[in-house]
């Protein structure tokens, strides 16, 4: 679920941006690089980027022959947040449909549960949909669900990870 990386990256620096000194450009890469790494939000290997922990190092700048700006390497160590097959987790629901529901976990906000996926749950409509099995448990908006993750697919356009999870198995369903 939380993986420690450690990510190599370039951070470009304007020229505008550089001091003669070159007291601030650390601060300076380390800004640009808080900045991308935010905009970046999630890599297929990686996961979802949660936070920069610790600025290895910092390479030599070169110079871009067109624009002026430095181009420096960097190394960096980060937390992510990655799910795989067979994990288990809890979310929370966010959706009801006649067909399943969704959930959010974490960072990830495309998690479907089918009602095939829902042993003994029927699926009850009306201005608040949800579905409830014959021992009274409830799956509806904002409950606590503990699933087991049975598919993971990348998706490169939105930089997201969807997800097909299953309340088959033991202690799996809503969250007291």
């Amino acid at each position: 679920m939380f993986l420690k990386v450690q990510l190599p990256w370039n951070v470009i620096i304007p020229a505008d941006s550089l001091d003669s000194e070159g007291l601030m450009l650390q601060r300076q890469i380390v800004i640009r690089l808080l900045n991308e790494f935010a905009v970046k939000k999630a890599t297929k290997d990686h996961g979802y980027f949660l936070a920069v922990t610790t600025l290895e190092s910092i390479g030599e700048g070169r110079v871009r022959q067109q624009t002026g700006d430095v181009l420096f390497p960097v190394v960096f160590s980060g937390i992510t947040f990655k799910i795989f097959t067979g994990e288990i987790l809890e979310g929370v629901v966010v959706k009801v449909l006649k067909h399943g529901v969704f959930l959010k976990c974490g960072p990830i906000n495309n998690l479907y549960l089918s009602n095939l996926k829902m042993p003994d749950y029927n699926y009850f409509p009306g201005e608040n949909p949800f579905f409830m099995n014959d021992k009274m448990s409830k799956i509806e908006k904002d409950v606590t669900i503990r699933f087991i993750v049975i598919g993971t697919k990348w998706m490169e356009a939105e930089r997201e990870v969807q997800a097909l999870v299953s309340l088959d198995g033991d202690y799996l369903g809503p969250v007291p």
